[in-house]
């Protein structure tokens, strides 16, 4: 999926390896992430698979500057990808596998483990207003500007639903624990 989204993203306009890790860290970090290292090793990949192609810069006292454009064929691979349907939800989560197995742990650690859960959870939530504001920037730079805002907000609306959703999950676990707490203590 990597490489879909720095197709998506080269499909706007040309960009350093430089430019694409900074719109991963402004926007697409809500969702997905990528390291450094992973961005340029798949643009390589990209550019063997003839869907991007790389263009030197020359720079007065600096190494070059290497711009990514997509080709005709990036282009009809993100088409490609963006067409292919959806029939399930990627259930893989980190969160929910340790949920599972924390019967190991005490549950005044699995209160502390919660909470914590809560704080990122809000400071995601609250974070929001940030990518908004990459959503203004980003729309002087594309061709369509109003349709793909109509988009990235659609994104950023799942992503706020998603922390509320994780902060009022993280209550309910919270709540659980300490009712199984007071009803199992000795008294």
């Amino acid at each position: 999926m990597l490489k879909h989204g720095i197709l998506g993203l080269l499909n706007y306009g040309s960009m350093t390896g430089y430019d694409i890790m900074l719109t991963f860290k402004n926007s697409l970090c809500f969702f997905w992430t990528a390291q450094t290292s992973q961005i340029y090793r798949e643009l390589q990949t990209l550019k063997k698979n003839g869907w991007v192609e790389d263009r030197n810069v020359p720079q007065q006292g600096k190494p070059d500057k290497v711009y990514f454009s997509i080709t005709d064929e990036g282009r009809n691979e993100l088409d490609r990808w963006l067409s292919e349907e959806e029939t399930g939800f990627d259930v893989r989560s980190s969160i929910l596998m340790k949920t599972f197995f924390r019967g190991e742990c005490s549950i005044d650690k699995s209160i502390e483990h919660f909470n914590r859960l809560h704080e990122t959870a809000s400071r995601f939530t609250d974070g929001m207003e940030f990518p908004a504001k990459m959503i203004e920037m980003y729309k002087q730079i594309v061709s369509e500007p109003e349709k793909n805002a109509l988009f990235w907000n659609m994104t950023l609306d799942f992503g706020r639903m998603y922390g509320e959703m994780l902060k009022k999950w993280t209550d309910n676990c919270i709540t659980a624990l300490e009712d199984y707490k007071n009803e199992n203590s000795d008294n």
